[in-house]
Formats: structure tokens, C-alpha cells, sequence
């Protein structure tokens, strides 16, 4: 097996893990843009958010300052990554979750909304590649 399969294989099996112990332990999907969107209502909610949104960002940290090649450099300006950080937003705002919630604990769930979903964020992020490389 090449190096980079292995690492996709464990980096899967660690989100797994970790959307199950969310799932299993704290009766919550490891959905991120709900957990950013909530993370500053005052509905006691935040006491969990933070600190696992401080830790996403703090893994990200730590794996670029311990594997500086690992993540790569930047593919596009900041402008455009700014302006497709809030479409992402948007969009997952129109689909009521994100990847990780529904491609990986609704899928996993057999869920049928997922599953429109998943196929929709795949669709559109195909034309958009193709879109984008058109006009490059």
C-alpha cells in the first residue's frame, strides 16, 4: 500500500470513531457548520462547541507545524478561498448540514435527505471543477 492510501485510511477511520463517540456518547451528529452556527447561542449549547471547534482549528495547527509539507500551499488567492468559504457557508445553510454531517452521520444513518444531499454537494462540486478549469 502506497503512503498516502494508509494516511486516507486512517484519517477515515479516526472521523469515524470520533462521529461515532459524538453520535454513541454524546447523542449529537458531528456536523461542523451546525456546531459553528450554534456555537454562540446562548442556549448552554457552547459548552461543548468551543472547545471542539478550538480543537479542530488547534489539529490544524499542529499538523502544519509538524508536518509543513503534509497540507501543501495555498491552490487559489485568498480572495477567492474568502468568497468560496462563504458560498460553502450558504450552501450549507440551504442544505441544513455539510459534509460531515450528512456524508458522514447521515449516510451512516441510511438517511435519505443525506443522501440527496451528498449527491448534490458532489454534483455541484464537479461543475464547479470544471467550470473553474474552463475559465483557468
Amino acid at each position: 500500500m502506497t503512503s498516502s492510501l494508509v494516511w486516507s485510511l486512517l484519517g477515515g477511520m479516526v472521523i469515524g470513531v470520533a462521529a461515532s463517540v459524538a453520535l454513541l456518547g454524546h447523542g449529537r451528529i458531528a456536523g461542523i457548520s451546525g456546531t459553528v452556527a450554534r456555537a454562540t447561542h446562548a442556549d448552554g449549547g457552547a459548552s461543548y462547541r468551543v472547545p471542539f471547534l478550538a480543537g479542530l482549528m488547534l489539529t490544524g495547527l499542529v499538523a502544519r507545524w509538524c508536518w509543513p509539507g503534509a497540507l501543501g500551499a495555498a491552490v487559489a488567492p485568498m480572495s477567492t478561498m474568502v468568497v468560496a468559504g462563504l458560498l460553502v457557508g450558504v450552501g450549507t445553510g440551504l442544505a441544513n448540514g455539510c459534509t460531515s454531517g450528512h456524508g458522514v452521520c447521515g449516510l451512516a444513518r441510511l438517511s435519505p435527505r443525506s443522501l440527496a444531499a451528498v449527491v448534490t454537494f458532489l454534483v455541484t462540486g464537479a461543475i464547479t471543477v470544471a467550470v473553474a478549469g474552463a475559465l483557468s
